[in-house]
């Protein structure tokens, strides 16, 4: 058995060993030795996972915005609360951020405000008139110090 297909029936009983394995032979540029099929598959979903995990917290960011800036009925008791979750959701996603990421988020801003938008019109009751299209810019999102 070759080392390639030893890797590769390691990949279905032990993924952290076979994550060990891969990671030593990158190192020692065994690149003959990888098991590609695998090894494609796991940064395609660590790259999906990245991707949703940033497109959820912007989303998070957007729902409080929106529901901060125009849910007036409800302002004096949560506007504390709005804020605070702002500030938490945009220090996680700053931590998360390589320029790929807000690349992504640029592109996809639109989509992920569309989402933001339909959760606040449901938790409102669709008595507020929201924008149909985001009314922030991807640094205001992201400024830790910028609120409407």
């Amino acid at each position: 058995m070759t080392q390639t297909s030893e890797l590769y029936s390691l990949y279905e009983d032990d993924n952290e060993k076979w994550l060990a394995q891969t990671l030593k032979l990158l190192k020692e540029k065994q690149l003959e030795n990888l098991d590609l099929e695998h090894l494609i598959e796991e940064l395609e979903a660590v790259s999906r996972r990245d991707r949703l995990t940033v497109e959820s917290f912007l989303e998070q960011i957007i729902r409080h915005l929106l529901l901060l800036e125009y849910w007036q009925e409800q302002h004096e008791y949560n506007a504390n609360h709005w804020q605070a979750e702002i500030m938490s959701f945009r220090s996680q996603l700053n931590e998360y951020l390589t320029q790929n990421l807000r690349n992504h988020l640029q592109e996809n801003q639109s989509k992920v405000y569309q989402k933001a938008l339909k959760y606040v019109k449901q938790k409102t009751g669709m008595i507020i008139h929201f924008p149909e299209d985001c009314p922030y810019t991807l640094e205001q999102l992201l400024n830790q110090d910028w609120l409407p």
